[in-house]
Formats: C-alpha cells, sequence, structure tokens
C-alpha cells in the first residue's frame, strides 16, 4: 500500500517537517515459535509488520489491513501489546514521530508471501536468530512476548534516547 492520501496531502504543505502520525505493527508467530518479519522496499531493513491508521480507520481494523496487505495472512489480535511513540525520518527526508500501537496476533489462514511493493521479503525467523531490528521493534517484540496480558509502554520522563540500543 502506498501512502495514504491525506498523509500526501499534508506534505504538499508541510514538507519534510515533523508530522504526528498513528499506526499498528502486528507481532505474528507460526507454530514454531517463528516470528514473520518483512523485508522493507525502502530501505531493505527486516521489520515486524507495521503500517499506518488510515483517517477514520479503528487500530484493530487497520491492523487486519495491513497484515493482509503486506504478507496475504489473515490473522487475528490477540491482545493490543504495547503503546509507544518513536521518532523516523524516511529515506526521503520525510521526519515523522510515530504513535504506534502493537498487537499480538495468531494466524487464521493464508501462507506468508510478499503481496504488495512496501515489501521484497517475508519470512519467519527463529527467536534466536533474528536479524538486525530497530530498538522500536525489539521493543514492540518484547512488549509482546512477555508473559503479562497488559500493554507495555515507556514510564513517564522515558525519551526515546533512553531506551538501550
Amino acid at each position: 500500500m502506498a501512502v495514504p492520501d491525506y498523509i500526501v496531502r499534508m506534505r504538499k504543505h508541510i514538507g519534510h517537517d515533523l508530522l504526528w502520525l498513528p499506526s499498528v505493527s502486528a507481532v505474528i508467530r507460526n507454530d514454531a515459535g517463528e516470528l514473520l518479519l518483512g523485508q522493507r522496499a525502502d530501505d531493505g531493513r527486516w521489520s515486524i509488520i507495521s503500517g499506518f491508521v488510515e483517517s477514520g480507520e479503528q487500530p484493530a481494523a487497520a491492523l487486519l489491513r495491513e497484515v493482509r496487505e503486506e504478507t496475504g495472512l489473515d490473522v487475528a489480535p490477540v491482545r493490543m501489546s504495547s503503546a509507544v511513540s518513536h521518532p523516523h525520518t524516511y529515506p526521503n527526508g520525510d521526519q515523522c514521530e510515530i504513535l504506534n500501537l502493537g498487537f499480538l496476533c495468531r494466524v487464521v489462514s493464508g501462507t506468508a508471501r510478499v503481496n504488495d511493493d512496501e515489501s521484497v521479503a517475508v519470512r519467519w525467523f527463529p527467536l534466536d536468530r533474528l536479524p538486525e531490528l530497530t530498538p522500536h521493534d525489539l521493543l514492540v517484540i518484547a512488549y509482546a512476548l512477555r508473559d503479562n496480558p497488559l500493554a507495555g509502554y515507556l514510564p513517564p520522563g522515558t525519551n526515546w534516547e533512553d531506551i538501550p540500543t
């Protein structure tokens, strides 16, 4: 899926300046306990499956849409596992502060595959052999896989720079 139209319209007015955006991420494991990651087309990095919440869309609906668009899988959210914001600068210079809601998900149907132009690969990884991931991805994964049903968040007063890399 391309950048949502509302973001394109805002970028025409603000250029590359900082923009606050809502997003969702899916931590998806298969029956073998492996984690599904996608290799991004824009920068080549591996990451958890994620995307922007569109105008008027509920986060859980955005989650299902993004996972299907990017991987071809139908998933069900098990629980919301994290709520954190983080800065991101895209290769074209667009600056964002992204409020991300992370969800632990289970596969309902389908076979994981590259399903759009946002990814160049989709692959299941054993937890002990994950590729290099961003601090945000690692934090979302940690919150999703911990033995605590409550959503994780950064304590008040914690800045993104305080997160160990």
